[in-house]
């Protein structure tokens, strides 16, 4: 039964394509046929080492959170009748996401608006008592002035008239705590509407008609997507070095428009008593939403430069089998053609005559994402960033192909995992 192959962008496969033919080289002209089968001359790519200066790194790990990130908790206990968006929904600050049975709620506050009720009617009924025992006093006191009442009924008219006023403020003290309570039932009841808090995407739903619900309950995690924060941990020594406003990258097999570039813009100044670490922030604008809340990146930030050295390709860098020790294979000869810097996966790659490589040891004295600076090797001088694996003795010969700096740096960029699919996918289709 036949199979269907996977299709392979252009730029893939070429890669592959040259990596069989280094394998094979020693087939091409410039040797006699028995020379070919007794000792075949690998091929290799090579580039210049250029000097200057290499940007100083320090790689981490970074977590995606949407701007105004919250979790979404209903403040009442009910049953929930209706759920009104699903996730990848946008909504409004103040839209109705989520209907609670709200049966209860509308019994609970008639009968607070009951209770206010009568507790208004008694404070008026105070009111009133108190206006009775106000007169009833007035009278008694003019009639003790001119000695018509014993003092003991003056007293008990002043008696009544304090507890009259304070059955006024008895009433006026109910009536407040009626109309609280009847506040509280109107919001209560009003919750049984949960709303967004903030406009943005909704996500992480956990909400079915039907589910009891209490304040312990997450229903949905809203978020505005269209910009989001990266957070990085840093521990304290690389806070000797790192500081707000220096550039970042953010990396992600996702974001296929490349890297996206962005200033460090918050670091928090608590540590943590155990870890000694803190957190720092990137805003990052996401217009396509290719960065996804809680998905792990990749972040270089940028304080600084190295000294001058060489710089090589990381891809140069050799740990030699024998003795591993870490170096480049270097040439004197003269490779001055100009570089081919674009393949196709049908075209004839060129390599020159065989030519004398030497391992070279070197000291590496910074590191980047492309690139290294070395101390050993003269800038101008090229260096085998392809196929050193075929070169297994101190000093060999190879055919070369000269390459340019932005071939090494695609090749860099491809993930191991593809192109050893690419490879296994290709070698199928010769058996």
């Amino acid at each position: 039964m036949s199979k269907t192959k996977p299709r392979y962008s252009a730029f893939t496969a070429c890669l592959v394509g040259a990596g069989l033919v280094l394998l094979t080289v020693s087939c091409g002209p410039g040797g006699s046929k028995e020379n070919q089968a007794d000792r075949p001359v690998p091929g290799v790519e090579a580039v210049q080492a250029r000097h200057g200066t290499l940007p100083l790194t320090q790689r981490l790990s970074g977590l995606v959170k949407a701007t105004n990130q919250v979790v979404i908790y209903p403040e009442v206990s009910a049953v929930m009748t209706e759920v009104l968006v699903r996730d990848g929904d946008t909504v409004e600050k103040g839209q109705p996401m989520v209907r609670l049975r709200d049966h209860e709620f509308r019994d609970r506050l008639k009968q607070a608006t009951a209770s206010h009720q009568i507790a208004m009617a008694q404070a008026r009924q105070a009111q009133a008592r108190l206006k009775e025992a106000g007169s009833e006093l007035k009278r008694i006191q003019d009639l003790a002035e001119r000695g018509m009442v014993s003092v003991s009924q003056l007293e008990t008219a002043e008696t009544q008239a304090a507890l009259a006023e304070a059955d006024v403020d008895l009433a006026s003290a109910r009536v407040e705590q009626a109309r609280a309570n009847m506040a509280e039932q109107e919001q209560n009841l009003s919750q049984t509407i949960v709303r967004a808090p903030v406009t943005g995407s909704v996500g992480d739903r956990n909400a079915e008609v039907g589910m009891l619900v209490n304040t312990n309950t997450r229903l949905f995690t809203l978020g505005q997507l269209d910009r989001v924060t990266v957070q990085v941990v840093l521990t304290d020594k690389m806070l000797a070095f790192i500081e707000e406003g220096q550039p970042a990258e953010v990396l992600s097999s996702g974001l296929t428009a490349g890297p996206l570039s962005a200033p460090l813009v918050r670091i928090s100044p608590f540590l943590h008593p155990v870890t000694h670490t803190t957190y720092a922030e990137i805003d990052v604008d996401n217009p396509d939403g290719r960065l996804k809340p809680g998905m792990f990146v990749t972040v270089d930030i940028y304080y600084g430069e190295s000294e001058e050295a060489t710089l090589v390709p990381l891809s140069s860098l050799y740990e030699h089998p024998a003795t591993g020790v870490s170096g480049v294979y270097v040439t004197d000869a003269s490779l001055d053609r100009e570089p081919v810097a674009e393949l196709s996966g049908d075209q004839s790659i060129s390599f020159t005559g065989p030519v004398t490589f030497n391992f070279v040891p070197v000291q590496v004295i910074a590191r980047g994402r492309m690139e290294a600076g070395i101390l050993g090797v003269d800038a101008g001088t090229w260096v085998v960033t392809l196929g050193q694996n075929l070169l297994g003795d101190e000093t060999s010969e190879a055919r070369v192909r000269p390459v340019g700096w932005d071939w090494v740096e695609k090749l860099q960029t491809l993930q191991r995992e593809d192109l050893m699919q690419d490879m296994i996918e290709r070698q199928s289709t010769f058996q």
